[in-house]
């Protein structure tokens, strides 16, 4: 299959190492405006072909999809741009910096018969991916409460120094992820209550945000979310830490991607190492190790089977996203339509 790539940043380079990792795949052009950032990828990848211009690689292309890897505001109009030209898309997250402009975009590519995913593949890590098998099997009973934790004081924006630009960002950011796992293990929500807070004072958006969602089966998830920049955790950055408790036991994912599941008859302890790949970041492989399975499903969509990270999926997970915003600026919860 081939594809091209818009967008030529910082996770750019590792989304385009995952679809290398797979088998089958061609990347037949790279497009970025900044015209010496998709030479140098190009380069490094030895791909054929670099643009400028994004509706004249995928007019003059042959492509069986395009990946969106640009910042969030342009995302709307590219996938606009690929569903014209009946170019099945996959999107980074998240798909917009409004929930009508995602869900526009969603509808788009439905009315014109393409496949559109989002590569959302914090799901995908190992470690979470272990704990859902856990939660499927019975073995704590049924889950009551939950917490679901980001917390760092990793120098986030020394690498990504634009994201002390947006408006929104520690729920965009990294909400994104959470809530989108806290679906994937807990079912739908019915109500979200959030409160957030901006610890730097050179940034626009938030740093730190707390949300307590009620779940349609019954849990109380806590995500708690900061880049607050007090070294907390520090060591153990960008790990989801994980507490369930249910009727009959209890499961934690702790640092080192330690899996603990408690019960009656005791404590069992095990370990799930993420996958290694030369081209991670050290500092992030377990995120960047988790590309590879998401982009593995993607591709299955894209061939005609189920996949799990469709733009429809998503667009839950971005409903969350911004009931928490409105819920931070009222100071209530928010009773989200079923």
């Amino acid at each position: 299959m081939r594809f091209a790539i818009i967008g030529a940043g910082f996770w750019a380079r590792y989304q385009l190492a995952g679809w290398y990792a797979i088998e089958g795949l061609e990347c037949a052009a790279i497009c970025d405006r900044v015209a010496s950032k998709a030479r140098s990828l190009a380069h490094e990848f030895t791909i054929a072909k670099v643009y400028g211009d994004a509706l004249e690689m995928l007019r003059r292309e042959q492509l069986d999809f395009v990946d969106v890897v640009t910042s969030v505001d342009s995302h709307p109009t590219l996938v606009r741009m690929a569903a014209q030209l009946k170019i099945p898309v996959v999107c980074q997250k998240p798909m917009a910096s409004d929930y009508q402009s995602a869900a526009e975009m969603v509808h788009t590519c439905q009315n014109a018969s393409i496949p559109f995913f989002v590569n959302e593949n914090w799901r995908w890590q190992a470690p979470l991916r272990e704990l859902k098998k856990v939660l499927e099997s019975g073995v704590i009973g049924d889950p009551f409460r939950a917490r679901l934790d980001m917390i760092s004081g990793f120098p986030v924006f020394d690498n990504q120094p634009s994201l002390k630009l947006m408006e929104q960002f520690i729920l965009t950011d990294l909400g994104s992820h959470l809530f989108d796992v806290a679906r994937f293990l807990f079912g739908e929500a019915q109500s979200v209550y959030c409160r957030v807070r901006r610890v730097h004072k050179d940034i626009r958006g938030e740093d730190v945000a707390t949300t307590v969602l009620q779940m349609q089966s019954g849990v109380t998830v806590l995500v708690q979310l900061a880049y607050a920049g007090n070294h907390l955790e520090r060591e153990c950055f960008p790990q989801t830490l994980v507490f369930v408790e249910g009727s009959k036991g209890s499961a934690e994912i702790g640092p080192d991607y330690v899996l603990k599941v408690t019960t009656s008859g005791g404590t069992q302890t095990t370990r799930h190492v993420p996958p290694h790949y030369a081209w991670a970041d050290a500092r992030y492989e377990v995120v960047h190790s988790s590309i590879v399975p998401c982009q593995q499903d993607i591709l299955k969509g894209l061939r005609g089977g189920d996949a799990e990270t469709t733009g429809a999926d998503n667009l839950k997970t971005l409903r969350l996203v911004f009931a928490s915003y409105e819920s931070a600026a009222k100071n209530e919860v928010v009773v989200l339509e079923s």
